[in-house]
C-alpha cells in the first residue's frame, strides 16, 4: 500500500527524524507521525495503519493527496523543463496566471508569484508602500500572515512579538462576538464598533501615512473568524476614502476552501490586492502569489518594482497550479465544496454542540469550520492545554488528524471527502470529546 520497501518502518523514519529542525515548536516534544503515502483524503504510516485527513495538512491539499492529473502534469513538465528563470517567457506560468485571473474580478491584470503564502504577503506589502508611497501597515491582532519578516510583523498572535524588526506596522482588533473586545451583544454591534475601533486608529495613526490594510478575508489560524455582515464594506469604504490599500490574504481560504474560488466573493466586497498559496496547487510544489489590480499593474508599468524571487514562477509550481485550477473545474469541486460543506460537514459538527458541554461555540462556511472548546460555557474559560494535547493524541490513536490550535479543533478536510468520511471524522470527535465533557 505504501510503496516503500518492508524492512523500513515507523520507528526508522521517527529516527531519522531527529535530523530535522522543525518550525513553531520545541525540538523535544512528542515524536511526529511517520507517513509513508497518501490518496484521496487518506494517509498511512510505514506499518499500515490508515488516517483521515481532517485538516487539509495545514490547509492546503484542496484536491486531496495524490490527484493523478496534477501528478501527471508535474511529470510532463519535469521531462520537457524542470527549472528556468523568472525573467525569461514560460508557457507554463502564463498559463497558470491566466488561469488565477480568469478566477478573479475582472480588474485585475497580472499575477506576481512566490514561492508560499509569507513571501506573498511580503511582496502585496511593498507594491502598496510603493504605489502609495506611504509607509504604515494596519492589520488584526488575530491574523496569521507567514514568518518572513513584514508578514510576521503584520500577524497578531504571539509569535509576533519575538520577530518585531519590520518597520510601521500598527495593529487592531478585527471582530469576534464570542470573544468580544467591543463589549458587544449582537453580530451588528459587533461590526458597527469595531469599524468606529479602526476609523479612531486610521485617524490616530495619520491616514496619509498608512499605506495598506491586510486582513484575512476569513481569519483562519486565529480561529476561523466570518466576519459580520457589513464589516468589510466598511473596511473598503474606509480604505477608499483614505487612498489606502486593502489586501486581502486569500492563502488560506482561496481557492474553494469556502465554497467560491475566493472567499471575499461571499461579501461582496473586493480589494486592491490578493495573496494566495495553499490551494492554489493543493501544495503539491510550493507556490504563492498576488493577485493585482490595473491600478497597480499600470503604475509598475514605468515605475520599477523593488523585489523578486529567484524561484518566482517555477515551471514545476506551475503545471501543478494549471492542473489544480483545471481538475477543479472540469470535477465540479468548489460547487462541490459549497453545497456538501455547508449541507453535511457544517450541521454534521452543529450536532455535536448538542451533545457536549465542551463545545463552546461552531462557526464556519464550505470546507472551512472550527470548534471552540471550553471549561465551561457559562464562563466561556478555554479548554486547557494539558487537555488539549491528550485530546489531539487521542484524535491520532483513532485515525483522525486534526488541526489543533490554542483551544480550537480546527475542521478543514480535503475538497473531496465524501460524506461516508465525513461522517466518520465526526464519530471520531465525539468519540473522543466524550471523555472530556
Amino acid at each position: 500500500m505504501n510503496g516503500f520497501a518492508p524492512e523500513i518502518s515507523n520507528q526508522y523514519v521517527v529516527d531519522l527524524d531527529k535530523h530535522v529542525f522543525h518550525s513553531w515548536s520545541v525540538q523535544e516534544s512528542a515524536p511526529p507521525i511517520a507517513i509513508a503515502s497518501a490518496q484521496g483524503c487518506s494517509l498511512w504510516d510505514f506499518e499500515g495503519k490508515q488516517y483521515l485527513d481532517f485538516s487539509s495538512q495545514l490547509v492546503n491539499t484542496n484536491i486531496g493527496h495524490q490527484h493523478p492529473k496534477v501528478i501527471d502534469a508535474i511529470k510532463a513538465q519535469a521531462e520537457t523543463l524542470v527549472t528556468i528563470a523568472p525573467a525569461t517567457a514560460n508557457v507554463t506560468r502564463g498559463e497558470a496566471a491566466k488561469r488565477i485571473l480568469d478566477r478573479a474580478p475582472d480588474h485585475f491584470k497580472k499575477v506576481f508569484f512566490t514561492n508560499a503564502g509569507a513571501d506573498a504577503n511580503e511582496n502585496a506589502i511593498r507594491m502598496a508602500r510603493q504605489f502609495t508611497g506611504r509607509d504604515k501597515v494596519l492589520s488584526a491582532y488575530r491574523s496569521y500572515h507567514g514568518n518572513t519578516g513584514s508578514a510576521i510583523a503584520a500577524t497578531g498572535d504571539f509569535r509576533r512579538v519575538p520577530n518585531e524588526y519590520s518597520r510601521g506596522h500598527v495593529h487592531f482588533f478585527n471582530p469576534y462576538l464570542y470573544r468580544t473586545e467591543f463589549n458587544a451583544q449582537t453580530e451588528q454591534q459587533e461590526c458597527e464598533r469595531a469599524l468606529q475601533h479602526l476609523k479612531r486608529v486610521i485617524e490616530c495613526e495619520g491616514p496619509n501615512a498608512i499605506a495598506a490594510i491586510i486582513l484575512e478575508t476569513i481569519p483562519g489560524t486565529a480561529g476561523f473568524l466570518l466576519p459580520p455582515e457589513g464589516y468589510l464594506q466598511g473596511v473598503r469604504e474606509l480604505a477608499t476614502e483614505h487612498g489606502i490599500q486593502l489586501i486581502f490574504d486569500e492563502v488560506m481560504v482561496g481557492f474553494g476552501r469556502t465554497g467560491r474560488w475566493f472567499a471575499f466573493e461571499h461579501f461582496n466586497v473586493v480589494p486592491d490586492l490578493i495573496t494566495f498559496a495553499k490551494g492554489v496547487n493543493s501544495g503539491y510544489v510550493p507556490a504563492g502569489g498576488v493577485v493585482i489590480s490595473e491600478p497597480i499593474s499600470e503604475y509598475f508599468k514605468s515605475n520599477f518594482f523593488m523585489g523578486g524571487l529567484t524561484y518566482s514562477g517555477h515551471p514545476l509550481a506551475m503545471s501543478a497550479i494549471v492542473a489544480t485550477l483545471d481538475a477543479m473545474e472540469e470535477e465540479g469541486i468548489v460547487r462541490y465544496a459549497d453545497e456538501v460543506g455547508n449541507n453535511i460537514l457544517g450541521p454534521a459538527l452543529i450536532e455535536l454542540m448538542e451533545k457536549h458541554e465542551t463545545i463552546g461555540d461552531i462557526r464556519g462556511k464550505g470546507m472551512f469550520w472550527a470548534l471552540e472548546l471550553v471549561e465551561s460555557r457559562a464562563t466561556r474559560e478555554p479548554l486547557s492545554n494539558s487537555k488539549i494535547a491528550s485530546m489531539k493524541s487521542k484524535f491520532a490513536e483513532k485515525g483522525l488528524l486534526t488541526f489543533i490550535v490554542n483551544n480550537r479543533i480546527h475542521v478543514a478536510p480535503p475538497l473531496i471527502i465524501k460524506p461516508n468520511e465525513i461522517a466518520q471524522g465526526v464519530a471520531i470527535i465525539s468519540q473522543v470529546l466524550a471523555e472530556f465533557d
